[in-house]
C-alpha cells in the first residue's frame, strides 16, 4: 500500500441482524494486532457491529458483548483472536489512555474494537480500519468502512459473495 493510500466501502444496513452480519464478515479479514475504530451518535450500532466482530473471531456465546462505558475495556476470548473492546466515551482525550494501558493492548496479541475513537484520533493507528455508522432511521444505518485498498476489496467481495 502507498502510504496514505485508503480506499472506501459504503453499506446500508436495514436492521440490527444485518449490522451483526457485517461484523462477522469484517471478523473475516481481522487479525492479531488489527484496530476498529468506531464513530457514530449514540444508537448508532457501534456495539451491535462490535458483537458481531466478536461472534466472528470466535468469542463463545457464553460471553454477553456489552459496551464497556464504565470499565472501558472488555476483553473477550476467541478461537481465532482475542477481542480487546474499548468504550472511550468518558475519556477526556488521548491522556487518559496511558491509566488503562492502551500501548499495551496494541501490542498485537488481539483485535481492538474501539467506540467513539474521535475522542483518541490521536491516538488511533494510521493503518486501523476506520467505521463511521450513521443512524437514518430506526432500524437503518449507513456503514462508512476506510482503510488499506486490499482490505477493503476483500470484504466488498465477500459482501457480494454473500458473506458467512
Amino acid at each position: 500500500m502507498i502510504s496514505g493510500e485508503r480506499s472506501v466501502m459504503v453499506l446500508l444496513s436495514k436492521s440490527p441482524e444485518e449490522t451483526f452480519r457485517i461484523g462477522r464478515i469484517l471478523a473475516d479479514g481481522l487479525e492479531a494486532g488489527d484496530v476498529v475504530a468506531l464513530t457514530g451518535e449514540l444508537g448508532s450500532g457501534k456495539t451491535c457491529l462490535t458483537q458481531g466482530i466478536a461472534n466472528g473471531l470466535g468469542v463463545p456465546e457464553s460471553y454477553v458483548v456489552t459496551s464497556p462505558t464504565f470499565t472501558l475495556i472488555n476483553e473477550y476470548p476467541g478461537r481465532r483472536v482475542d477481542l480487546y473492546h474499548l468504550d472511550v466515551y468518558r475519556l477526556t482525550g488521548c491522556a487518559d489512555l496511558a491509566e488503562m494501558g492502551y500501548d499495551e493492548y496494541l501490542s498485537g496479541r488481539g483485535v481492538m474494537v474501539i467506540e467513539w475513537a474521535e475522542k483518541i484520533r490521536g491516538a488511533v493507528p494510521f493503518d486501523a480500519l476506520f467505521v463511521v455508522m450513521t443512524y437514518l432511521e430506526e432500524n437503518v444505518r449507513k456503514i462508512e468502512i476506510s482503510g488499506c485498498p486490499d482490505r477493503i476489496g476483500f470484504w466488498e467481495k465477500t459482501l457480494k459473495e454473500g458473506g458467512c
